[in-house]
C-alpha cells in the first residue's frame, strides 16, 4: 500500500483549519494496518526456519510452499511472503478485488486473480476453482500459507452442489439490501459454498497450514472474516435458514437455496467444518491487523497533532443513518459542554454499520452515516464529521466516505439538495458528489472496516 501517495480532498475538507491534521490522522490509521507491514510483523526468518508468532517451520523439510488467499489486501500480503521466502519459490493463487492488482503474478509462480465485490462474479468462481485444483496436490509434507482479508467472502466463491453463481448472487443482494449485518450474511454464505466455513481447511488436510488474517469484522471473529475458510464454523443450516426467515426472505430467495438449507436441516447434507475435526489440527490462524489497531494509531497521531483524543468504540454498528445521528450527539456534547474531551479534539469510532435499502440510489454505509448527520450538525461552528472506509471504497462506490460540517446543510439547500429526500432514495453518493465533499483516495489495498472521526476545535 502506498500510504504516502494517498490523496484526500473535498470542498469542506480543504477549507478546514484542521485539514492537515485530519489527513495525517487518516494516513496514520492506514499505515498501521498496511498489509505488507502487518504480515512482516508476524513472520520472522532465522536460519532457514520460519517463525510465525510462537510456531516454527523448518522450510527445507517441506516439499512445497503454497500461497493461497482472497481479499482486498491480498496483493501486498502476498508481496510480503514473496519477498521473505523467494528462495523457496512459493507457488499458488490469490484473489483480489478488481482494481487491486498492479500485476497478475508475484514471484515466479503465484498468480493474482481479480474478481467482483461485493457481489460475486464468474471470475471469482473460476479463480476459486484454480485454488481448489491447486490444493488437490497438497501433501502432508507441504506448507500452505493462507492470506485472508476483508472482501474474501465475495471473491472466494465456490457454489455448493445444486447451486449456481446466480443463486449466490441473488441471495447476497437480498441480504445486503435488507440490512443484514456481516455476521448474518456470512452465516448464510457458509452454508451455500464449499470453501467457506472451514472448507479450505478440509481441502488442505493433511498438509500443514497457517492462515494470516486481516480482520474487517467487529471483535475479529475468525469464523466471520471472509466467512471463515480456515476455521471451524459454530453455525448450522438452521441458523442460516432462520436468518432468511427473520428478514422475510424465504419467498424471495432462490428456490435452490431454500431447498439446500432444508436438506441440511434434515441431516441430508454434510455440515460445515466443526470444532474437533482433524483438518483443524494442522491449521494455525493469526490476526495480523484490525480496526482496533487502526483506531489506536489514529488516536496516537491525533495526540501528536495537539488534539485531545478519545477512542469511543470499535463496535459502532446498527443503521448507518442512525449512527450518524449518534455521532452528531457526540460532537454537540464536546462543542457545548467540553465533555468527554475538550476542544480542540477528536473522538474516534470504528466498526461497521448497515444500510436497509429502500431506494434505488447509490451509496454505502459510510456515506449514509455522513448524510444522516447533515441536519443535526447544521449551524454548529468549528466542528466536522469525517467518515472513512479503510479499503478506500464505500460499498459499490469509488468514495471512501465524506466530510460534513455545520455549513453542509446550508450549501445543500442553496443548490436544491434535501438530505431527507436523498436518505429516502439511499442516494448519499450523489448528495455529497454535488457538494464536492466525497473522499476519493482510491484503493488503499487494506481493509479493516470503517473509521469515523468527530472533530471540534
Amino acid at each position: 500500500m502506498m500510504v504516502g501517495q494517498l490523496q484526500l480532498s473535498s470542498h469542506s475538507l480543504d477549507n478546514l483549519p484542521v485539514r492537515d491534521k485530519i489527513i495525517k490522522i487518516i494516513h496514520s490509521a492506514l499505515k498501521a494496518v498496511d498489509p505488507y507491514t502487518a504480515v512482516g510483523r508476524m513472520l520472522r526468518l532465522e536460519n532457514r526456519t520460519l517463525w510465525i508468532a510462537d510456531k516454527c517451520y523448518r522450510l527445507d523439510e517441506f516439499r512445497h510452499i503454497w500461497v493461497i488467499g482472497a481479499g482486498k489486501a491480498g496483493f501486498p500480503m502476498t508481496q510480503a511472503i514473496v519477498d521473505l521466502l523467494a528462495e523457496w519459490n512459493p507457488r499458488g493463487c490469490v484473489i483480489v478485488k478488481e482494481g487491486h492488482a498492479p500485476v497478475n503474478q508475484l514471484g515466479n509462480e503465484i498468480l493474482i486473480r481479480e474478481a467482483g465485490h461485493p457481489i460475486p462474479d464468474q471470475r471469482g468462481v473460476e479463480a476459486t476453482q484454480e485454488i481448489i485444483r491447486l490444493l488437490k496436490h497438497v501433501q502432508d509434507n507441504d506448507l500452505v500459507l493462507c492470506l485472508i482479508s476483508g472482501g474474501g467472502s465475495a471473491l472466494f466463491t465456490a457454489p455448493a452442489g445444486g447451486l449456481s453463481l446466480q443463486d449466490l448472487r441473488q441471495t447476497t443482494e437480498l441480504l445486503l439490501k435488507c440490512g443484514a449485518n456481516i455476521v448474518e450474511l456470512n452465516q448464510v454464505r457458509k452454508h451455500l459454498d464449499i470453501v467457506k466455513g472451514g472448507g479450505v481447511a478440509k481441502l488442505i488436510f493433511p498438509g500443514q497450514a497457517v492462515s494470516l488474517i486481516l480482520s474487517d469484522v467487529l471483535g475479529d471473529a475468525l469464523d466471520i472474516i471472509a466467512s471463515g475458510p480456515t476455521v471451524p464454523d459454530p453455525s448450522n443450516y438452521q441458523d442460516a435458514y432462520n436468518i432468511l426467515a427473520r428478514y422475510e426472505l424465504i419467498d424471495q430467495a432462490p428456490v435452490n437455496v431454500i431447498q439446500r438449507l432444508e436438506l441440511g436441516m434434515d441431516g441430508q447434507l454434510a455440515e460445515t467444518g466443526k470444532p474437533g475435526e482433524a483438518c483443524f489440527d494442522n491449521m494455525a490462524n493469526y490476526i495480523v491487523g484490525s480496526n482496533y489497531l487502526a483506531a489506536q494509531a489514529a488516536c496516537t497521531a491525533a495526540q501528536e497533532a495537539g488534539l485531545n483524543t478519545m477512542l469511543l468504540t470499535t463496535y459502532l454498528q446498527g443503521e448507518a443513518r442512525q449512527a450518524g445521528q449518534f455521532m452528531v450527539s457526540v460532537i454537540k456534547q464536546v462543542a457545548t459542554s467540553k465533555q468527554p474531551i475538550k476542544p480542540p479534539g477528536v473522538i474516534i469510532a470504528g466498526g461497521e454499520t448497515t444500510v436497509t435499502v429502500h431506494g434505488d440510489g447509490l451509496g454505502g454505509r459510510n456515506l449514509e452515516l455522513a448524510l444522516g448527520a447533515v441536519q443535526g450538525l447544521s449551524g454548529l461552528k468549528d466542528v466536522c464529521l469525517v467518515t472513512f472506509a479503510t479499503d478506500g471504497g464505500d460499498g459499490p462506490t469509488d468514495a471512501a466516505g465524506a466530510v460534513v460540517t455545520g455549513d453542509t446543510l446550508r450549501r445543500a439547500l442553496e443548490v436544491g439538495l434535501l438530505p431527507e429526500v436523498y436518505l429516502k432514495q439511499n442516494n448519499s453518493y450523489q448528495f455529497f458528489a454535488a457538494l464536492d465533499d466525497l473522499l476519493r483516495p482510491g484503493p488503499t489495498l487494506t481493509n479493516v472496516n470503517d473509521l469515523c472521526f468527530a472533530f471540534a476545535w
